[in-house]
């Protein structure tokens, strides 16, 4: 079992998009945070079962990723 962060943004047509930073290129969407986190379930498993068939190592999350809020003057 692994266990990976998943980010969960709002979109501007409604609903959420959802990426996981510790692998690249694994993102889905979905219209309810819980949907999102099943559909994080099956994007997540899919993108190591595609790393495992190209012989690709299978990343380790190190930390958990934080949030910071910058503020700058536009």
């Amino acid at each position: 079992m692994r266990t990976y962060t998943s980010v969960v943004e709002p979109e501007d047509g409604g609903g959420y998009y959802v990426a996981v930073p510790a692998l690249p290129g694994c993102f889905t969407r979905g219209s309810t945070v819980e949907e999102c986190r099943e559909r994080a379930v099956e994007a997540i498993e899919v993108h190591i079962a595609g790393l495992r068939a190209d012989g690709e190592p299978v990343p380790e999350e190190v930390g958990a990723p934080q949030l910071v809020a910058v503020t700058v003057a536009a």
